[in-house]
């Protein structure tokens, strides 16, 4: 198939970044996602859960890390669940990494798979388990592994190559051993996806000793069709597997970032269809991957030309390029943050269909202020991920019975009644947009307030509501990502009383005689800002302009609102 790829890509985006800088559509479907990496515990987890103290602050740990990633709105979570030949969850079929205890086969006494899946989803996030499917440990690793590593339960699917043990994808077996991986986790975990990485040989494949499968099952078949047939067969057989079980979990990859040569601009010998034998863009077109996350960790006419490659190549599914953000490090190739923001502009106006990073810590630590960036001018507003219409296009039923409910002079309770789908019934998620405008215009993400909500309810600032005028509406989004239409709530309120609003003069608030030690100020969310003294002046010349609440600090964790100011 002739690839076209237009020269003035290059020119416009890695020559001219001032015609990239100004970011006037932030889209309201976008995959937003990051490579959380286990191995070693590079991003995840620092402590070891060999006590309980550090059960829990391995926990916390990964709570705290999903909320900075929810601060800048990312909605995708890849989370390294299967490392090398050892896994992140009780299994069956492999033992624990020791990334959670620091040794090999010992349960860290929660299962962190299903902990992650709880805190992405009370997050509004997706976590897809991220498994390394072809290699499996180091050498010198194996001998720790006990009686359940594959080397010892199925070693007829192992080969050593350098110093590593890898499976044998030329092995009819091999297919079966990581579908039924794949089963386990699809069966046992409310997954949203399942991403398979170095689903490929190994770098210097033509040393790879895998001639005794390729005598007995290649047939006379030209070796590298025969190697790209066996990966596509493992691909194949683990996308039907798991679409048996759940057909809304969606099935990616992470394919080398360059394709194939193109007819100006060569991959220098590494690329995914002739140096490891992955027919990536095949899989699309065959309909066994519901989308890729090419790791295209490269610059100028390394990366241009073939994320457009990809994109022209995506049969309709989507493809979100993975970017190198690590390189940004100064122990790494030191980039500049200006590679990175023109990526991201060149991705999004080219009409990919979001990012990924690589990985987590260049992100949450804001490398070379890229977290900031994206916070700030990237990602102002939350985005969906794209709906899979190609597995299920029918939305679930609108919400019904909207109502709002006065619980306090701050708080009022917007709930309503469940919807129901026709594949997966009433497991369904609901996103809450609102505006000054009625009707609510749900096609704007700057109106999105809460997304993929998981119950029937959400609590509101009535104060701020009252104060703006605000409008709201619910949808209904089923697990394959078709939304419903909006049901609108009805606008009427009850402003709060004259007694809960406090003076404020924009520089200082007074407060009443009250009879507390302490007071803590909140912001509209209900987010604490700070915990104070009593004074009857309260001094605010550093608040942000916005509505605040200020409530007394007992002890034992009891407060109680004194009132709302605006400043």
């Amino acid at each position: 198939m002739k690839r076209f790829t237009p020269y003035y890509i290059y020119i416009l985006f890695c020559l001219c970044p001032v015609l990239v800088s100004a970011q006037t559509h932030y889209p309201k479907r976008e995959v937003r996602a990051v490579w959380l990496t286990t191995l070693s515990g590079l991003d995840w987890p620092k402590t070891k859960a060999d006590t309980e103290t550090g059960r829990r602050q391995q926990q916390q740990e990964l709570c705290d890390l999903l909320d900075r990633l929810k601060a800048i709105h990312i909605n995708t979570v890849l989370l390294q669940t299967r490392v090398r030949g050892t896994v992140i969850y009780p299994s069956t079929i492999e033992p624990w990494d020791n990334c959670l205890t620091g040794t090999y086969g010992q349960s860290p006494g929660y299962d962190p798979l299903q902990f992650a899946v709880e805190e992405c989803h009370k997050r509004g996030m997706e976590l897809h388990a991220w498994l390394v499917t072809i290699p499996c440990f180091k050498t010198a690793a194996a001998r720790h592994l006990g009686n359940r590593s594959v080397l010892k339960t199925h070693p007829s699917l192992c080969i050593r190559h350098n110093d590593s043990w890898y499976l044998d994808p030329g092995m009819p077996g091999t297919a079966d051993y990581l579908s039924a991986l794949c089963k386990e986790v699809a069966e046992r975990y409310d997954i949203d996806g399942i991403h398979f990485d170095y689903i490929r040989y190994p770098e210097n494949a033509t040393a790879f000793s895998d001639q005794k499968s390729y005598r007995k099952y290649g047939r006379g078949t030209d070796k590298k069709r025969w190697r790209r047939e066996n990966i596509t067969r493992c691909v194949r057989r683990m996308y039907e597997t798991v679409k048996a079980v759940k057909p809304w979990i969606k099935i990616s990859s992470s394919p080398i970032g360059k394709f194939a040569d193109l007819k100006r601009f060569p991959s220098k010998g590494w690329n995914a269809y002739n140096a490891v034998y992955q027919d990536a863009q095949g899989w699309l077109r065959e309909g066994i991957h519901d989308m890729l996350f090419p790791m295209m960790y490269f610059q100028g006419d390394h990366f241009y030309p073939f994320a457009a490659d990809w994109q022209e190549c995506s049969a309709g599914r989507p493809v979100v390029p993975g970017l190198g953000i690590y390189f940004l490090s100064p122990s790494e190739k030191d980039w500049e943050l200006g590679v990175i923001t023109r990526e991201l502009h060149f991705i999004r106006s080219f009409g990919l269909t979001g990012q990924a990073y690589f990985r987590s810590k260049f992100l949450t630590a804001d490398t070379k202020g890229l977290y900031t960036y994206l916070k700030q001018f990237y990602y102002p507003y939350p985005a969906l991920t794209p709906a899979c219409t190609w597995l299920d296009s029918i939305a679930p039923s609108s919400p019904g019975e909207p109502n709002r409910i006065v619980m306090d002079e701050q708080t009022e309770l917007l709930c309503w009644a469940p919807s129901t789908d026709n594949v997966c019934g009433t497991d369904v998620r609901y996103n809450l947009y609102a505006s000054r405008q009625t009707p609510v215009d749900i096609s704007r993400p700057e109106h999105l307030v809460a997304v993929n909500l998981t119950e029937c309810r959400y609590a509101a600032n009535r104060v701020f509501n009252t104060l703006n005028g605000m409008h709201f509406a619910v949808t209904a989004v089923d697990r394959f990502g078709n939304e419903s239409q909006p049901t609108p709530f009805e606008s009427g309120y009850t402003v709060p009383s004259a007694r809960s609003g406090l003076s404020c003069d924009g520089k200082t608030v007074t407060l009443p005689p009250l009879d507390t030690e302490f007071l803590i100020l909140t912001d509209i969310a209900g987010r604490p800002i700070r915990s104070m003294r009593y004074n009857s002046s309260l001094s605010v010349t550093d608040l942000p302009d916005g509505v605040y609440t200020v409530r007394t600090l007992q002890k034992k964790g009891l407060s109680r609102p004194i009132g709302w100011f605006f400043k």
